[in-house]
C-alpha cells in the first residue's frame, strides 16, 4: 500500500513539474505562472515575466532596475519630490521604519489584487501623516484636514507636484476662467522631425505600384509623398528589402523614432515594447465598442496608411473604440463642439480641440540645433496624476485656479467637462494667505 501511495506522489509531483516545466520553457502563454492579478497598468505585459523579473531570484534591487528602466525618464522630468536619495540620506533614516521609500514596491505590489487601490497603490491613504505630523502645526489651513486627504485631486501628490508648488499657485492665481483669446501654441500642421528621416535608399517596387494605381494616387497627395517616401520606404522588410504586405512599428520607426518610442511607453503599445502580440479592445479592463473590440493596435489603427489625415487620428480614431462616458461625452462637449467648428472653417484650427490635444500634446524640442515639434504618442503620460495636464495643456485656454478645480471633479471628467466646477479647490487661496501672512 505505502509503495501505491510513493508511486502515486511521485507522479503527480513529476506531472506538475512537467506542466510547469512546458509552461515556462516552451509555451507562449503563460498564464498559468502567475501568483495574482496584475494593477491595471501592468496588466498588459503580465506574461513578459522578465519585463520586471530580469532574473529567476532576484531581490527588489533589480525589481527597482525594472522600475527605473519604464518610468526613470518621467520621474526625472517630473522632478521627483520623493526621490531615492532623500531615503537614503542618514538624517531621514527614522522615516523607513514607516515605509521603505528606496524601492518602487513598498507601495506599488503586483499580483495583491485585495490590497491594491485603483491607481496601483497598496499602502493605506493616510501613509503622508507619519511623515509628515507637523504640517498642522506649520500650516493653519491643514490643521482640520483628514489624514486621508493629502493626495486629494488639487491638492499633493507624492512623485510629481509641478502644477501645485506654491511659488506657481501664487504666480498665476488671477485671470479669468477662460482667457480672451483662447488657442494651443503648437498647432497642428507645425514642422515635425519625421521628415528629416527619409531613408536614402528605398526599393521601388514598380510591379506593386503598377497593380494598385488608386493607392498610389492616394499617395500622392500625402506628406510621405512630399517627403519623397516612396511604397518602398514602407513596404520594404527592414533586414531582407524585400516587398512586406504589412508594415509594422518596426517600419514606422525608421523614420517616426521619437513617435514610435512615446507611443510604446503609453497602453496602446506597452506589448510591442516587450515583444508581445498588439493589445486589442477586446484584452482592456475599460468600456470600448463592440465593432472595435478584436482591432489589434498600431500605427495604422489611428493613422490612414496612404493618406494624411491627423484631424481623424486626434479624435474620430479614439472615438471608433473607446466607448466610456468621457469618450461618448465628447463631440456633445464644449471642446468638441469647438473642433467641430474648426472643421466647418468657422474659426482657426488652433483653437479647436481634440482628444489629442489632451492626451498627446505636442512638444517644442532642440533637435540638431533646431526647434522642431514632436507629437508624444504615450496617451497616459499625463494621466496620473491628470494635474499634469495643467502646464501643457489646461493653461493655454484656461485659468490655473480653473483648471485645478476641474480636474478634481470626477463628475465634470465623466461629460466630458460639460459645464463647470461643482466645488472649489482652495490650494491657491492657502498659498495665497500663507504668503501674505
Amino acid at each position: 500500500m505505502k509503495k501505491i501511495i510513493w508511486a502515486t506522489w511521485m507522479l503527480v509531483t513529476l506531472s506538475i513539474a512537467g506542466y510547469y516545466g512546458y509552461i515556462l520553457f516552451k509555451a507562449d502563454n503563460k498564464q498559468a505562472l502567475l501568483i495574482g492579478e496584475t494593477s491595471h497598468g501592468h496588466f498588459q505585459i503580465e506574461l513578459a515575466c522578465s519585463s520586471c523579473h530580469t532574473e529567476a531570484f532576484g531581490g527588489p534591487e533589480l525589481i527597482q532596475e525594472a522600475c527605473v528602466g519604464c518610468h526613470g525618464a518621467e520621474l526625472t522630468e517630473a522632478n521627483d519630490t520623493h526621490p531615492k536619495k532623500k531615503f537614503t540620506d542618514p538624517r531621514n533614516a527614522d522615516r523607513l521604519s514607516v515605509v521603505d521609500a528606496r524601492y518602487c514596491v513598498s507601495c506599488h505590489t503586483e499580483h495583491r489584487k485585495e490590497i491594491t487601490a485603483p491607481v496601483g497603490v497598496t499602502l493605506p491613504e493616510d501613509y503622508c501623516f507619519h511623515c509628515h505630523t507637523d504640517v498642522g502645526g506649520d500650516r493653519e489651513s491643514h490643521r482640520d484636514l483628514a489624514f486621508d486627504s493629502c493626495a486629494s485631486a488639487g491638492c499633493h501628490n507624492y512623485h510629481d507636484n509641478r502644477a501645485l508648488f506654491e511659488d506657481f499657485l501664487v504666480h498665476n492665481h488671477a485671470g479669468p476662467w477662460l482667457k480672451e483669446i483662447a488657442r494651443l501654441t503648437n498647432p497642428n500642421g507645425a514642422a515635425i522631425l519625421a521628415s528629416k528621416r527619409v531613408p536614402e535608399q528605398q526599393p521601388t517596387f514598380p510591379e506593386q505600384k503598377a497593380a494598385h494605381p488608386d493607392i498610389h494616387q492616394e499617395w500622392s497627395g500625402s506628406s510621405h509623398a512630399d517627403a519623397g517616401v516612396d511604397c518602398g520606404g514602407c513596404h520594404s522588410d527592414v533586414s531582407s528589402g524585400e516587398w512586406l504586405e504589412n508594415p509594422g512599428i518596426a517600419q514606422c520607426q525608421t523614420c517616426h523614432i521619437h513617435e514610435a518610442e512615446s507611443y510604446k511607453s503609453g497602453k496602446h503599445g506597452m506589448r510591442l515594447a516587450q515583444s508581445l502580440p498588439a493589445i486589442r479592445p477586446a484584452d482592456s479592463k475599460m468600456p470600448f465598442k463592440e465593432t472595435a473590440l478584436s482591432l489589434q493596435q498600431g500605427c495604422n489603427s489611428c493613422h490612414s496608411a496612404h493618406r494624411t489625415d491627423t484631424l481623424f487620428a486626434a479624435s474620430e480614431a479614439c472615438l471608433t473604440c473607446h466607448n466610456d462616458d468621457h469618450s461618448r461625452g465628447f463631440d456633445s462637449s464644449p471642446h468638441g463642439q469647438l473642433l467641430t467648428q474648426a472643421i466647418a472653417g468657422a474659426i482657426p484650427v488652433e483653437q479647436a480641440v481634440s482628444c489629442a490635444t489632451c492626451h498627446m500634446p505636442r512638444a517644442e524640442n532642440i533637435i540638431d540645433q533646431e526647434t522642431v515639434v514632436q507629437v508624444n504618442h504615450n496617451q497616459n503620460h499625463n494621466l496620473r496624476p491628470n494635474e499634469k495636464m495643467i502646464r501643457p495643456v489646461c493653461m493655454q485656454c484656461h485659468s490655473l485656479g480653473f483648471s485645478i478645480d476641474a480636474l478634481a471633479d470626477p463628475a465634470l471628467i465623466r461629460n466630458n467637462f460639460n459645464g463647470k466646477p461643482a466645488n472649489h479647490i482652495p490650494s491657491i487661496d492657502w498659498s495665497l494667505k500663507r504668503v501674505a501672512d
